[in-house]
C-alpha cells in the first residue's frame, strides 16, 4: 500500500559576505538521520490555527495552505535553530526554553513572524516506493552575518554555514552524507552568488513539482532521476544504502 505524503516545509537560510547558506545534522534516531539537510520538518495542526493572523505578516496575502506550509517552515526553524523571522529587523535569534510553544515564543518576543520573507524555491514529493513520503516545499530566506544558530540539541545536533558549491563537491565526494534532494537544491543555489541574487531568481522562477524516480542498479546502487523540465542543474544521482 502506497503511503501518501506528509504535508512539510523546509527552509535554506541565507547570508552574505561570503555567500552562505545553513545546513544541520539530525540525531541518528530521526528522519535523514546523521545526513546533512536544512532545517525544516511537518507541518502541524497548529500551522493552520487561523488565531495567527494577529501574529504574521502578509496572513491574507496567500491560501490558506500556502500560509500553513510558511508557518510550519517558520516554526521549525526556530525550533531547530533558535532563529525566528520576524519583523524586529527581519530576523533575531530567541532559542526555546523547554516545552515552549512557537506561538508562545512569537507572542512574548512582541513581534510577528514574517511570511513575506519566504520566496519559494522548490516542490518535491517523496517517490512512491519509499516507506516514508514527504510533500515538502523548499523556501530561501535571508538572515544577517550576526544571526547565531543555535541547534536544539534533540532533532538538530550541529548547524554550520557554508557555500552552496563547497556543499555540493561534499555531496559529490561522499565526504559528508548529503540526500539527493538537498544536493540539488544545493546546486540549484549555487546558481548565485548573493542572497539577492537568489531571492530574484526563486520568486521569478515558476514552480514545478518534482517526483523523482527511482530504480534499482545491478551493483546494488539506487539510481535517482528527475525530469529536465524540473530545470534544476543535476538531474541524476547514484546512492548506496
Amino acid at each position: 500500500m502506497v503511503s501518501a505524503p506528509r504535508s512539510s516545509a523546509t527552509v535554506l537560510l541565507l547570508r552574505d559576505d561570503p555567500f552562505e547558506v545553513l545546513l544541520v545534522s539530525r540525531a541518528a534516531r530521526g528522519a535523514f538521520a546523521s545526513a546533512l539537510v536544512f532545517p525544516g520538518g511537518a507541518i502541524d495542526p497548529g500551522d493552520h490555527d487561523p488565531g495567527w493572523r494577529e501574529l504574521a505578516t502578509d496572513f491574507d496575502e496567500v491560501t490558506s495552505d500556502e500560509r500553513a506550509v510558511r508557518i510550519g517552515a517558520i516554526r521549525e526553524v526556530w525550533e531547530e535553530t533558535g532563529i525566528l523571522l520576524a519583523d524586529d529587523q527581519a530576523v533575531g535569534t530567541a532559542p526555546a526554553r523547554a516545552g515552549q510553544e512557537f506561538r508562545e515564543a512569537v507572542t512574548e518576543a512582541g513581534v510577528r513572524i514574517r511570511l513575506d520573507a519566504l520566496a519559494h524555491f522548490g516542490h518535491w514529493i517523496t517517490p512512491v516506493v519509499e516507506p516514508r513520503r514527504f510533500d515538502t516545499h523548499f523556501f530561501l530566506a535571508a538572515v544577517s552575518r550576526d544571526v547565531v544558530a543555535v541547534p536544539d540539541g534533540a532533532e538538530t545536533l550541529t548547524a554550520e554555514w557554508m557555500s552552496p558549491a563547497r556543499a555540493v563537491e561534499l555531496a559529490r565526494s561522499g565526504e559528508r552524507p548529503i540526500i539527493f534532494p538537498t544536493m540539488v537544491n544545493l546546486a540549484r543555489l549555487a546558481e548565485s552568488s548573493n542572497s539577492a541574487e537568489a531571492l530574484a531568481a526563486a520568486r521569478a522562477r515558476p514552480r514545478y513539482t518534482v517526483q523523482p524516480e527511482i530504480a534499482l542498479e545491478p551493483d546494488g546502487a539506487r539510481r535517482v532521476t528527475i525530469l529536465a523540465e524540473s530545470g534544476y542543474p543535476v538531474t541524476e544521482w547514484r546512492e548506496f544504502r
